[in-house]
């Protein structure tokens, strides 16, 4: 593991320029220009196939050990499969569409395609594999993105998503292709190589779109954000100026995060390409029944850069605390610990460096980034040491961030070479996304750390569109009061929701963990949100987190009032939570508008937990 506190040429300096405008905007940037980066995508795997054709690119589980494949072995499945795909003649800048969980054969297909100028879009399994709504999202993707392909990981598990929505173009699968009519088996469009490969890939030029990565849709229609292999290799380019260490280090990484998001896809997969790493596949997830896997491939893996969501860390919390060994499997080589897509509350932050602490003589480097769908996704970046979450970091190199009053937030928008330049097929909507100096309209707001000390990094201060406004006329902040109200209620929530909007006090709806249920013993395990709410042990754990926030957060507008616990985790096939863990305010407050209503009845039921009970506040 590397002494980041004491080697200043594994990071970045922590440096940053500041430009003031007149009206009251400012813009920051990083001093270091972007260095020169590749033409494609395809360059990276070129590169390591000629380099070292014998380390292991890929590695997924299959029976009792892993199945790995060489940048070597690579590149010669992607140059066969690139020939299949040339010789289907497929109409320009239509994709290849990926319904599949995230492996081997979906890796090959999207390098392949990637390769020879095809895109490629991968749509989140809940859409593909929850069928009892007719696939409708499903159908209004493959409307907006018209694919020349459909691939599926397994005729039988895709069967009824290709009946419901009938792709009008070729469908191939990995496995059991005869279950689909017409579907032709992957194998069959392995072809020998021949020189169109290398022709097409010469085409290949940073304006040739790469992906169509889809926004939730959770709000509207999904709109497909074109991510180019310029604005790809970019951004790659920026991190590893910014982690100077990747280009150098044993790079082994285990990740779960679905090809489907930004995060998973662009940020980690491309992250191990571009620097020569080992990707072995984690088919575990963070979700009960599913978060065992992922220990047992820990402690197989041993990485050495690990990526994960908050709630990811929040489900494997528990499992470090309690098993030495696998907190030594994780942190024991480890270089970097990485949080993105949601905000990590403090107490996640505290308990993962405790864990860390146990094992290793080494302080953990504890990183995090912030970006979009549609800057491919990386505008911020933590490379410099911090004790705190919440820090987003400073600007990569080559990305502008200007910071513009809105109400009483700072909006953020960003412009450089890693943001995308439209929307497919969506003129309206790529107009309204960018301001009058070309700068993206991301949507979140940021604060310095200190007005007069920008170096020190930026605050993500939540989600222009998700605060609201309390009768009194007091704005809400929902990301940071979220984060703070899951750490003041630690270990006993993994999220939670927050509701006032026009109302006079802030009210929650939370998501129990598997410890507070373990406050009653195995009969926890049974009860509905409301059983549980009815007992006491219950009620003072979480009372007593209530109180404490209310204690260092007197204001009306950062603590809660009430809390109501759900009976159940988020439902990603539902919205209420995405892929990559991130709850969906606006989708979880539509699915639970009865609970609501019972935060803000006239006479309040028994299930609803008030912070009068141990603080002497009215409620």
């Amino acid at each position: 593991m590397y002494d980041f506190h004491n080697d200043p040429t594994l990071l970045a300096p922590a440096q940053v320029l500041r430009e003031a405008r007149a009206d009251g905007s400012f813009v920051l940037k990083s001093p270091h220009p972007l260095l020169p980066y590749a033409r494609c995508m395809g360059e990276w795997l070129e590169h390591w196939a000629a380099q070292a054709p014998e380390r292991v690119f890929l590695a997924e589980r299959r029976g009792n050990g892993w199945f790995k494949l060489t940048y070597g072995e690579v590149r010669r499945r992607v140059g066969e499969l690139a020939q299949g795909l040339l010789e289907l003649n497929l109409q320009p800048g239509r994709p290849v569409l990926m319904l599949s969980e995230n492996d081997i054969d979906q890796a090959l297909l999207t390098l392949a395609a990637m390769h020879v100028g095809i895109p490629v879009s991968t749509v989140s399994v809940a859409y593909s594999r929850n069928t009892a709504g007719g696939c409708k999202k499903l159908r209004a993707i493959i409307d907006v993105l018209q694919p020349a392909v459909v691939f599926v990981s397994d005729g039988d598990a895709y069967f009824e998503a290709i009946r419901l929505t009938q792709p009008q173009c070729l469908v191939v699968a990995a496995r059991n292709a005869q279950e689909i009519h017409g579907a032709v088996a992957l194998p069959l469009l392995y072809k020998p190589e021949s020189a169109a490969v290398m022709s097409a890939f010469q085409q290949v030029d940073g304006t040739t779109p790469a992906r169509y990565l889809l926004t939730s849709g959770s709000t509207g229609s999904p709109k497909a954000v074109i991510n180019t292999h310029g604005m790809l290799c970019a951004n790659q380019q920026a991190i590893a100026q910014c982690w100077r260490f990747l280009e150098h280090c044993e790079l082994v990484v285990l990740d779960w995060l679905p090809w489907s998001h930004v995060f998973g896809a662009n940020h980690n997969f491309n992250l191990v390409l571009r620097n020569g790493g080992t990707l072995y596949i984690d088919d575990g997830l963070p979700l009960p029944g599913q978060i065992d896997r992922t220990v047992e491939n820990i402690k197989s893996v041993k990485p050495t850069v690990f990526f994960n969501v908050p709630r990811g860390y929040e489900v494997l919390l528990p499992y470090l605390e309690r098993d030495e060994e696998l907190s030594e499997a994780l942190f024991g080589r480890l270089h970097m610990l990485f949080y993105a897509a949601a905000a990590l509350p403090q107490s996640s932050w505290d308990r993962l460096v405790r864990c860390a602490a146990a094992v290793r003589s080494q302080p953990l480097f504890f990183a995090t980034a912030w970006g979009a769908t549609e800057t491919s996704p990386v505008v911020t970046s933590m490379h410099f040491a911090s004790t705190r979450a919440g820090i987003i970091g400073l600007p990569i190199p080559g990305t502008e961030l200007k910071f513009v009053p809105s109400g009483d937030k700072l909006e953020m928008r960003v412009r450089g070479p890693s943001v995308f330049p439209r929307y497919l097929d969506d003129p309206a909507n790529t107009v309204a996304a960018f301001d009058e100096e070309g700068f993206y309209r991301i949507g979140d707001a940021g604060r310095l750390v200190e007005q007069e000390r920008p170096e020190l990094g930026v605050l993500f201060d939540g989600r222009v569109t998700e605060d609201f406004k309390l009768t009194s006329g007091t704005w809400v902040s929902v990301g940071t009061l979220r984060t703070r109200l899951v750490s003041a209620l630690a270990p006993y929530a993994s999220d939670c929701v927050i509701c006032g909007h026009d109302r006079d006090v802030i009210c929650a709806l939370v998501y129990p963990t598997p410890a507070l249920r373990e406050l009653l013993g195995r009969e926890g395990r049974a009860l509905s949100g409301s059983e549980l709410a009815m007992r006491a042990e219950v009620r003072l754990a979480l009372c007593a987190g209530l109180q404490s926030l209310a204690k260092a957060f007197p204001a009306s507008s950062q603590h809660a009032a009430r809390l109501i616990i759900l009976d159940s985790p988020p439902s990603l096939a539902d919205g209420e939570i995405t892929d990559k863990g991130y709850i969906n305010q606006r989708a979880a407050l539509a699915l639970h508008a009865d609970a609501v209503q019972r935060l803000y009845a006239e006479n309040l039921g028994q299930d609803v937990i008030l912070l009068a009970e141990v603080y002497g506040e009215t409620a």
